[in-house]
């Protein structure tokens, strides 16, 4: 349906692609791989014509329906969502439009001499609607909404009110109503909460056309992709399998690459040691010849390149005292809605607490209970006994000072700690080189994120709160991340909708549910276990 064949691309000094080759066809499921900055949204902006290739061609096949979803959702406002997401559906809502102008057409009465063409043609487009499925449009646009969580209030509501992670969901709807040939989806688990994770998780599995995607959830691309394509210094990898299996060939393949370069060494070495030895006798002189000709014709094989992924080490935390927070009789609301109402809730020393609920069960304003960050209407909260806090909440990057650069802010942080140890903590967030003297102004969604993250860990806490840290990172960091916090020897209480992160992380499960607040020992994977779903509100 779609081929890549032989391109090159250059973006200013950057060489993305060097006669890179790929195909997508009919029923394909690709995740597209590679580290920030490869040139994975380059591919998207190709394929859909926004940008074009120094050299080779990317060629679509005649007829086929391309939807693509980014990042940048552009301007929406003046419509309700369920309208906006309609007007997405492609071809039926060009149809639908037309009906629309017809129908005012058929009441105009400066128009009666032309009535009987009109109401021709209108019958022919109602047809053609009636072909599409139009009439059930509305309550298939409706359908896709619930299942990425909005409400009816909000599906109605004037989409232009809504933040921008919400606008984004808008976004997705469109292209999933249309149905295309082939869909696009940049970084589509962005901004989705886990029930409309995995809702969208089945759709793309029951989705029957082309899929290409770029994904930082590791968990949700391994169980929709059947084929990986890796962009890996320039060329274009292809690997069949999911993304687990494209992992495991990939570090076979440097196994092997690796031996083979260090057995071609170990051989050249064993050459070059009898040239050097007999060169200068006359009686050798022919097999030394034959040997450097040999030498001048082996092909060279390269050690494998090294993925660049540095690894974050905590410095030991101090010690807390068992009891690290505690909730009495809590009480919390919201104008007229209570989020909490006589709650208790203790957390000791060690234990990794996740918490699971659906949108507006109030996980975050328990993290900010506990942080100090919101005050309880009633009750009481208190810290335990040499507690040293580390909160992440998706606010702390907007307290980045924009004009510093990201070595000025760590600096700031830190004026005792030296040159070296700040750019060796930079280089573990994945700012290496000259990165560190980016503005903070310029920083990306998951630039900022690192940085938070960099800073609160520098120096590292007992008892660490974390609202959603994995959101804008990519899948290296993350798994750094992850690594890092498993050796953590503190105390940790975190939301997030990373299926990997959770099950990696947790040691205990609180449920917050409209019924009530449940507690699990054992963490996430005990939890699916037991309640045999994946997030409260979803029941298998």
């Amino acid at each position: 349906m779609i081929r890549i064949e032989n391109i090159s691309k250059q973006l200013s000094h950057r060489i993305l692609f060097i006669e890179a080759s790929a195909a997508l066809n009919r029923g394909e499921k690709i995740g597209l791989v590679g580290p920030n900055g490869a040139g994975k949204t380059t591919i998207f902006r190709m394929i859909t014509g926004q940008e074009f290739p120094d050299e080779g061609q990317i060629s679509v096949d005649r007829g086929v329906t391309i939807g693509y979803f980014n990042q940048d959702v552009g301007e929406m406002s003046g419509r309700s969502a369920v309208a906006e997401v309609m007007e997405g559906a492609g071809p039926v809502s060009e149809v639908a439009a037309e009906l629309r102008a017809l129908e005012a057409a058929m009441s105009d009465p400066d128009r009666m001499d032309e009535m009987d063409a009109i109401i021709e043609r209108y019958g022919e487009v109602q047809a053609r609607f009636e072909e599409l499925d139009g009439y059930a449009l509305e309550g298939r646009a409706r359908e896709v909404l619930a299942g990425l969580s909005f409400s009816e209030e909000m599906m109605d509501g004037d989409v232009g009110k809504l933040s921008g992670g919400w606008k984004m969901r808008v976004a997705l709807a469109r292209i999933l109503l249309m149905r295309p040939d082939v869909m696009l989806l940049d970084e589509p688990s962005n901004h989705l909460d886990l029930e409309s994770l995995i809702w969208l998780e089945d759709f793309l599995k029951g989705y029957e056309g082309a899929l290409l995607m770029t994904s930082h959830d590791r968990e949700f691309m391994n169980r929709i992709v059947n084929k990986v394509l890796e962009i890996d210094a320039g060329s274009l990898n292809s690997y069949t399998g999911n993304y687990e299996f494209y992992e495991e060939q990939r570090a076979l393949a440097e196994k092997q690459q690796q031996a083979q370069f260090e057995r071609q060494q170990a051989m050249l070495a064993k050459e070059i040691k009898f040239i050097e030895r007999f060169k200068a006798r006359a009686s050798h002189a022919a097999q030394v010849q034959s040997r450097v000709k040999k030498l001048e014709k082996i092909e060279r094989v390269e050690p494998p390149k090294r993925r660049q992924t540095v690894a974050f080490e905590f410095r030991p935390a101090p010690r807390s005292g068992e009891d690290v927070a505690s909730l009495k009789n809590v009480a919390k609301a919201y104008g007229s809605r209570v989020i909490y109402d006589g709650f208790d809730f203790m957390i000791r020393r060690k234990e990794r607490w996740c918490l699971m609920g659906v949108n507006g069960a109030g996980k975050s304003t328990l993290l900010k209970l506990v942080a100090g960050a919101t005050e309880p209407d009633s009750g009481s909260v208190s810290i335990g006994a040499s507690v040293k806090m580390g909160y992440f909440a998706q606010h702390a990057m907007d307290l980045i000072d924009g004009d510093r650069t990201i070595f000025e802010e760590l600096e700031h942080h830190f004026p005792q700690a030296g040159q070296g140890s700040l750019r060796a903590l930079a280089g573990c967030f994945g700012f290496s080189g000259d990165d560190v003297e980016k503005r903070c102004r310029v920083l990306s969604g998951g630039e900022k994120a690192r940085l938070v993250m960099a800073i609160m860990l520098f120096d590292p806490p007992n008892f660490l709160v974390l609202d959603e840290p994995t959101n804008h990172l990519d899948l290296d960091t993350k798994e750094m991340l992850i690594k890092a916090l498993s050796d953590f020897e503190g105390t940790m209480l975190f939301v997030s909708h990373d299926r990997h992160f959770l099950a990696a992380l947790s040691n205990r499960v609180l449920e917050i549910t409209p019924e009530g607040v449940h507690q699990y020992g054992g963490g996430y994977t005990e939890y699916v276990a037991r309640t045999g779903h994946e997030a409260p509100g979803l029941h298998s």
